[in-house]
């Protein structure tokens, strides 16, 4: 019979359960080891999943943006400005088949496997003729919207492409499902695996507890676990029930601010699928004048009192309510005032067959009533820019005939009558008397220097020789000189940075022309004495500033008096100069002087 009681004995013995117990604890160690494995790859296949996923619903958002901007560009975009469309729908192209051959054929990159299940691969074998009719369509109508033909063909194009976008957004919503469906079948995998693992860890552990622990001292360890797991199980119950406690303290707390925020910030309300109201919103019953205790607690009465509306608010109501709505809605308040709403009637779930429509609504009103001020604005503008532009050409004729009135009064009365009294002098010459026909001759002479004179004044107010012959430089200083010696104003010129170049003949008419009206003005309505025109010019612009020490003037006044003289000459001037693609600077204070600035570009 064995002796329990021989040192020996229970030395090996010892030895033995430390040994098992060393045993026990390396296969613990190797079974965590070996479940956080499985885990890891299991969560990477699975995050290479979620990127696929992420990846396949962009796909379907770059086909509706493919499909939306050709229709922009085809309904919508002007002819003359259709690049920048065409290049962006060329970029969204680029975009969409990347990432297609990366879904369908893997991308180290982007983490895409190459290897697929047979059922994703006939998925894809089966949307691609889609897809490449898509590609194939939408690269035909940007090249035909870029050489602007065949406009018949171009909305058989559009028509195919929508057809086959829809194809493709159901198959691309297959190819996401069963995405989906193999993820969820992996976490299915990696979930029985946990749990073979942790019965494993727990047959061990058993094990363990049977042959090691017991045999050791089993009432003590029996005891000793009893107090340890009561002591365990009571600080449990006493964390979860403070967690608890204050979890829906904190609840409650939260649902009283949402419920006071909701009350007063928002406008909503509550209804019953038969139309009844449940509740509203204190802010939405101040906006609609609502008394639950006096009006009637029918949803579309409580929006309006006006039957038409309310009429039409029903209709949609009952069309609407089981899919949900969103729109806006013009009503009338009960203080006869109107009334937008953004409104979303959305549908809510409460138990299992009771369910109710939550309505969402924000007032719009100011923002409408902004768009219809600023669409009166845009067509009184357009009414005063057609009104300014007859002015305008009024007055261009009415210059018009004024400078041929003028230079034919100027023949008339300067160079026709020195021409007359020309005739009558050669006609009264008589050669026999030498004196008188000496004196007669030297009156001549002063009289067709006269003539001369005449009609040199006469042909530069009309279009000087030296601008067409040499250019704005030269016609600049020889009107700075003639005006000077024709008024006795000081009129000078400085050509600052020695310009010397031609221009357009176009643009040094009109530059001549802006400042012999900035002269004249300075001469006839500022009574200035003295008239600086400096000229100087950069690589890109030329430059030229007319300066006068005359009476100024207020801007601000002039430009509100567009029917006035000085009014319509600032007109021309701005006119003149943005049709040569310059600009005009103004500077005048009353009683000391104006300067005008001319920027043109040279480039």
């Amino acid at each position: 019979m064995e002796n329990n009681d021989n040192p020996y004995v229970e030395k090996v013995s010892f030895k033995n359960l430390r040994r098992l117990y060393i045993f026990a604890l390396l296969t613990i160690a190797l079974t965590v080891l070996l479940s956080q494995l499985i885990i890891q790859y299991n969560l990477n296949s699975q995050l290479s999943d979620s990127r696929i996923i992420n990846s396949s619903g962009k796909q379907r958002f770059l086909s509706q943006k493919l499909t939306k901007e050709i229709l922009i560009l085809n309904f919508v975009t002007k002819t003359e400005d259709n690049t920048p469309q065409i290049n962006k729908i060329n970029k969204i192209i680029d975009l969409w088949k990347s990432n297609q051959y990366a879904l369908e054929n893997g991308n180290d990159s982007l983490g895409f496997p190459k290897e697929k299940s047979k059922e994703i691969s006939n998925l894809y074998k089966s949307i691609n003729p889609n897809f490449n009719t898509i590609l194939k369509i939408a690269t035909q109508f940007l090249n035909n919207k870029q050489m602007n033909i065949n406009d018949d063909e171009n909305q058989e194009l559009v028509h195919t492409i929508l057809v086959n976008s829809a194809i493709f957004l159901d198959k691309m919503d297959k190819i996401v499902g069963q995405y989906d469906k193999e993820a969820l079948q992996k976490v299915r995998f990696q979930s029985e695996t946990e749990y073979a693992i942790l019965i494993f860890t727990l047959l061990v552990l058993l094990l363990e507890f049977l042959f090691i622990f017991r045999p050791t001292n089993k009432k003590v360890e029996m005891l000793f676990a009893s107090l340890l797991s009561s002591e365990k199980k009571a600080l449990k119950l006493a964390r979860d029930t403070e967690i608890i406690s204050e979890i829906k303290e904190n609840s409650v707390k939260e649902l009283k601010s949402l419920n006071y925020a909701m009350e007063n910030t928002l406008l909503y309300c509550r209804v019953a699928p038969d139309g009844s109201m449940i509740h509203m919103g204190e802010k939405f019953s101040k906006l609609l004048q609502y008394n639950p205790f006096l009006n009637d607690k029918i949803f579309s009465h409580a929006l309006t009192p006006i039957e038409k509306e309310q009429i039409v608010i029903e209709r949609i109501f009952i069309e609407k309510q089981r899919m949900g709505w969103h729109g806006e809605l013009n009503i009338t308040g009960r203080n006869g005032n109107s009334i937008w709403l953004d409104l979303s009637m959305v549908p809510v779930t409460i138990k299992k067959d009771e369910s109710e429509l939550l309505i969402i609504c924000f007032d719009i009103t100011e923002r409408k009533n902004a768009e219809k001020e600023v669409e009166r604005l845009n067509i009184e503008n357009i009414d005063d820019k057609i009104n300014q532009q007859k002015v305008i050409s009024s007055k261009i004729v009415e210059n018009q005939e004024n400078e041929q009135n003028r230079i034919a009064k100027e023949i008339h009365d300067g160079i026709g009558q020195m021409l007359t009294g020309l005739k009558f002098s050669l006609e009264s010459i008589n050669l026999e008397d030498k004196e008188k026909s000496a004196q007669k001759i030297e009156y001549l002479k002063i009289l067709a220097l006269d003539i001369i004179k005449g009609v040199r004044t006469a042909t530069f107010n009309l279009m000087p020789p030296e601008l067409s012959d040499h250019g704005i430089v030269s016609a600049l200083g020889k009107l700075a000189l003639e005006l000077s010696k024709l008024t006795g104003k000081n009129v000078l010129f400085y050509n600052k940075t020695d310009f010397n170049f031609r221009l357009d003949s176009l643009i040094e008419v009109n530059i001549y022309r802006l400042t012999q009206e900035a002269i004249n003005n300075a001469i006839k309505y500022a009574n200035s004495t003295h008239i600086i025109v400096q000229l100087s010019h950069s690589d890109k612009l030329l430059s030229i500033t007319i300066d006068d020490n005359g009476k100024g003037f207020d801007i601000d006044k002039a430009e509100k008096k567009r029917n006035s003289e000085s009014g319509m000459g600032l007109l021309f001037m701005k006119e003149r100069i943005q049709y040569i693609n310059g600009r005009v600077f103004i500077n005048s204070i009353p009683d000391e002087g104006t300067r005008i600035t001319f920027n043109i570009p040279i480039e």
